[in-house]
């Protein structure tokens, strides 16, 4: 019994010794074949033995317990203390902003669209105002990946843009249009503080009966209202895009000078926002939308550089980088 140190020990000396097949359970069963005067002696011995291993048993039992509960009480944990604190995971900024620029979007009637990243030419290209040898692609780097078929190897891309999103559309669904479409990019370039080979865009689509310039100008004045605030004001210019016509540049009073001229601005008082334009005829004519009938307006812009702007981030590297002195403060 002195060896006994533990409950499992302790029950197996109880089987050993007072188990219904132990060697003193077999003589208190054959007492019966013994003669009688035997039979009273060695009763009174067993009985005895057994009354001896039960209180040895129920001692070990109680100082066995009385271990356990000192123990235990060691090694108890005061619940009123704090808890070890864990790091909580955060959305990575790019996604934050995709999220919110798509929920106004989406308050406005857009639904959300999507494409494969990796393209046919036609889609990316040609379908929107830009056939081979086209100008307009130099300022495309684009980054070219072979699909290979049993006949042989055909040119596809990443796509450098999410509009050929917007032509898939187009080729399926009929007017009216409003969605918007938000994914990575590529393009085949060296990176510095102000350009990555991959970063988000979201680009929208609405097509309808009679819409016009005004339209656009409401739907992205009101979207900057909303992104940077209700005082802000938008500038709208002149500019080139191969696949709308006219297409205009869409700025924002700077909101940390109010217009006056600072870093952030280029002392313009301006700061960029997005390109945008009226959906070129020949691009809904190419679709199987009839320009006659149907008219529509395009935008887009670059998710990183809203966060960029907001929280005056110097380096686009940062989002990709994975530094979590910089994500955890997002």
């Amino acid at each position: 019994m002195q060896k006994v140190t533990g409950l499992a020990e302790l029950e197996a000396w109880r089987v050993r010794y007072l188990g219904r097949k132990s060697k003193l359970i077999n003589i208190l069963r054959s007492l019966s074949t013994l003669p009688v005067d035997e039979r009273r002696d060695v009763g009174a011995r067993a009985n005895q033995v057994k009354n001896q291993l039960e209180q040895s048993l129920a001692q070990k039992k109680e100082e066995l317990d009385r271990s356990v509960n000192l123990s235990l009480q060691k090694e108890s944990i005061d619940i009123s203390l704090p808890g070890q604190p864990y790091h909580l995971g955060r959305l990575h900024p790019t996604t934050r902003a995709t999220r919110e620029i798509c929920d106004i979007f989406i308050s406005m009637g857009f639904q959300i669209a999507e494409g494969p990243e990796v393209e046919w030419e036609y889609y990316n290209f040609e379908a929107l105002n830009m056939p081979a040898e086209h100008p307009a692609r130099d300022g495309f780097a684009t980054l070219w990946v072979d699909y290979v078929t049993e006949s042989g190897t055909r040119p596809m891309l990443m796509r450098t843009h999410t509009s050929p999103v917007q032509i898939r559309v187009m080729e399926h669904a009929k007017p009216p249009i409003r969605v918007i479409a938000p994914g990575r990019v590529y393009r085949y370039e060296a990176t510095d503080a102000t350009h990555e080979w991959m970063f988000s865009q979201v680009e929208g689509l609405a097509v309808d009966k009679n819409i016009t310039l005004a339209d656009l100008k409401g739907t992205l004045f009101e979207f900057a209202r909303r992104l940077f605030g209700k005082d802000r004001k938008c500038r709208f210019r002149c500019d080139y895009f191969p696949f709308v016509e006219p297409g205009v540049e869409i700025a924002i009073d700077c909101f940390m000078c109010g217009g006056k001229g600072c870093r952030l601005c280029g002392n313009s008082g301006w700061i960029e926002i997005l390109g945008a334009g009226m959906v070129h005829p020949e691009v809904l004519r190419g679709c199987g939308i009839d320009p006659e009938v149907y008219s529509g307006f395009a935008f887009g812009m670059g998710v990183e550089r809203i966060p960029i702007l907001k929280y005056g981030i110097d380096d686009i590297r940062l989002f990709y980088g994975n530094d979590l002195r910089f994500l955890r403060q997002f």
